[in-house]
């Protein structure tokens, strides 16, 4: 429906993310280390254990010598902190937690796609300037500190898809062969909790010619 997802302005947002096993263990407004023993007590496992999932950036500084004071093990990722929020609901991907601060509208994105796998995302928005906080206050955000749980950024049934272009550590990337190419998708969706993978090749020869700039024929 129209008006679910929250009308995230384009600044950045502080996050916290974990999957099914600790949700409604997480509480952004405390520290990375006192989350951390929380989510090892719900995984049952030892802090020592657990892995976190972080921006590989300047600003992070801190954030990543409090996560390796509290004794876990860091996954420093280069960029897509949606990929890493989804990684903390797969328990291949060795992921327990995402922290750091990213984008405010990809932490909608990774809201929409853990409420469909049943895990949890906190966020609150961090502006870098007087204009972004202005920009914000007109888009209707009444408090700066305000903490953002998943149903508040993503409302109703949601349904999430993506489509892997360059390979990241969700998906991997399009894959071309002579006439054609091969793409790998995912589609979640929160009301049946259903996960699909998808595996497609794509015949050019036989498909009606795009035009890149428009996506209409040409």
């Amino acid at each position: 429906d129209d008006g679910q997802f929250l009308n995230a302005p384009d600044t950045y947002m502080q996050k916290i993310a974990v999957g099914p096993e600790a949700r409604g263990m997480i509480d952004l407004r405390e520290s990375p280390t006192w989350n951390l023993t929380r989510i090892a007590k719900a995984k049952g496992k030892k802090v020592q254990d657990c892995t976190a999932v972080i921006l590989d950036r300047d600003r992070h500084t801190e954030l990543i010598a409090e996560v390796r004071q509290a004794g876990a093990r860091i996954r420093l990722i280069g960029d897509g902190d949606v990929s890493g929020a989804v990684m903390t609901a797969n328990p291949d991907s060795g992921i327990d937690v995402l922290f750091g601060t990213g984008g405010a509208p990809e932490g909608v994105i990774a809201a929409a796609a853990l409420k469909c796998v049943g895990g949890e995302l906190q966020g609150r928005l961090r502006f870098r300037n007087d204009q972004e906080r202005a920009r914000a206050v007109k888009m209707g955000v009444k408090a700066e500190d305000t903490v953002y749980g998943t149903d508040d950024l993503a409302r109703g049934d949601v349904m999430f898809a993506a489509t892997g272009v360059t390979k990241g550590y969700l998906l991997d990337g399009v894959r071309f062969f002579g006439d054609g190419a091969k793409t790998e998708s995912i589609v979640m969706r929160s009301k049946s909790g259903t996960v699909r993978v998808i595996n497609a090749t794509h015949h050019f020869n036989t498909k009606p010619k795009y035009s890149w700039a428009t996506g209409l024929e040409p």
